[in-house]
């Protein structure tokens, strides 16, 4: 499935929106697997904090990304079940661990913008450009950025 679509108005890009921490991202529909629940997540020791777990989802190992730590936010208060959003990197295959899924967007390719300066470093280093929408800012998950996670790990063995 493509995420670019041509039309009377020019390219347009689907993404699949997310809230985390109270931020709107978007994720590249082409990049989405699936959108789950995720349950009995089984904690890897000496794991990083961003790496929540591992799960068996339809028989394949999922390795579970915590977007929250990832961010560098705080943990969602007790009680809210997360969702979690499937994406696929070199064969291997993640849980994005999120607060809540929203809708499909389609929105015009050249509406995309560079980071903003102000952008808190955090979400930057993960983002990919972001979308104006009505009253809030829309940031662009980059999911290879997201998931480069080896460094961090190689260098605390």
């Amino acid at each position: 499935m493509s995420s670019k679509m041509q039309t009377a108005e020019g390219a347009m890009v689907e993404y699949v929106t997310a809230m985390i921490g109270g931020q709107l991202f978007g994720l590249p529909i082409s990049r989405v697997q699936d959108v789950f629940m995720p349950e009995r997540v089984t904690r890897v020791p000496l794991a990083s904090r961003e790496i929540a777990g591992v799960l068996n989802l339809r028989g394949r190992i999922v390795t579970v990304i915590d977007m929250r730590a990832r961010l560098g936010l705080p943990k969602a208060e007790a009680g809210k079940a997360p969702m979690a959003v499937g994406v696929d990197l070199r064969g291997e295959s993640y849980g994005l661990l999120i607060d809540q899924i929203g809708e499909v967007l389609r929105l015009p390719e050249d509406g995309k913008e560079d980071n903003p300066v102000n952008l808190d470093p955090r979400m930057a280093k993960l983002a990919g450009g972001v979308h104006r929408l009505d009253g809030q800012l829309m940031v662009v998950l980059d999911v290879d950025r997201v998931l480069e996670l080896e460094t961090k790990v190689q260098m605390a063995a």
